[in-house]
């Protein structure tokens, strides 16, 4: 059974582009662009593996990731943080609100293939 990967991002390209990648790679793909979307698909289908962004619509990524580890069933799901905001301060309140990776954007497709590929284990 392929492990379920669970996209929020709300840029299309971007979506687009990791959804492919990490199909091709095996992968189910659920994609979702706004904080408050993602947190009832991932309570709902709790995924293998999490990819974030920070800025989103009605809820920001690390709101969302507050309330993923908060919570009993998603509390030890890897989250992957996807950012264009790449400052020290950003990487750290990712780091404090549990992320296990921060990636910066624009990122290399074989980076995020490959850390999704280490973490869904």
């Amino acid at each position: 059974m392929a492990k379920h990967v669970v996209v929020v991002e709300d840029d299309e390209s971007i979506t687009t582009s990791l959804s492919f990648l990490l199909t091709r790679a095996g992968f189910e793909v659920t994609v979702e662009s706004d904080g408050t979307k993602a947190l009832d698909t991932i309570f709902a289908e709790i995924p293998d593996v999490l990819l974030l962004d920070v800025m989103l619509p009605r809820m920001d990524g690390y709101e969302v990731l507050r309330r993923v580890r908060a919570d009993q069933r998603t509390s030890t799901v890897p989250v992957i943080m996807l950012t264009a905001k790449g400052q020290p301060e950003n990487r750290e309140t990712a780091m404090e609100c549990g992320a296990d990776l921060f990636i910066t954007k624009p990122f290399a497709n074989a980076e995020v293939v490959g850390a999704v590929e280490r973490l869904a284990g």
